[in-house]
């Protein structure tokens, strides 16, 4: 397992890239802006379950695949982008009716989960960036390097529900103002759908 300085230097460099905005931030703080702190919450624990994934691929090799091939690579970024693509046409075509605010709670939640699970396990940056990341932490002497690695994603994961909760609550704070307006929340939906379709044309735009 890997000593405390170790842990302690895996923490900040997390620390580090964490509080710099990426795609899953902007996607947090759209739902968390758009539909309030619940919203944001549940997108934070939809991530970072697809996070689990990562983490365990990383450790099992899988990612290193990933890397390696082209065409996985290439089908499993634009099944990604196909679906951000889908999200933002979604939001810029909805109506912003008032009945189409009233869904079940469950049901909302729920749908919002695996977006945020979705959008990050077809990520393959994501995939790619465990991959290079945890291995720089792992010490073969200090035992089998799956394992650690699992305890690293796992504390990576820690710290990002940390990180991108906060940025769910901090950003919460500005739907309290609009979502009473109709006016507000279609333009919320097209702001939302607009970086849905940005994060496609940013993981487009993205080489492998």
């Amino acid at each position: 397992m890997p000593d405390l300085s170790t842990l302690a230097l895996f923490c900040a460099a997390t620390l580090a890239i964490l509080l710099v905005p990426g795609p899953a931030v902007i996607f947090i703080v759209t739902r968390s802006v758009a539909q309030g702190r619940a919203a944001g919450l549940v997108s934070v624990l939809g991530v970072h379950a697809g996070s689990v994934v990562h983490v365990v691929a990383a450790a099992l090799g899988v990612s290193a695949l990933l890397a390696a091939s082209a065409t996985a690579f290439t089908i499993v970024k634009y099944a990604g982008v196909a679906y951000l693509v889908w999200l933002g046409l979604r939001k810029l075509l909805a109506r912003g009716s008032a009945e189409e605010m009233v869904e079940l709670p469950e049901q909302s939640k729920r749908r919002m989960f695996w977006e945020g699970f979705v959008v990050n396990v077809l990520n393959p940056k994501t995939a790619i960036f465990f991959m290079a990341f945890l291995p720089q932490f792992a010490d073969p002497a200090a035992g089998a390097v799956a394992p650690q690695m699992l305890v690293l994603g796992l504390l990576w994961m820690a710290l990002g529900m940390a990180s991108d909760g906060t940025y769910a609550l901090l950003s919460s704070a500005l739907a309290t103002r609009v979502r009473r307006s109709v006016r507000a929340r279609r333009r919320i939906d097209i702001g939302s759908g607009l970086v849905y379709l940005g994060l496609a044309a940013w993981l487009t735009g993205e080489k492998a």
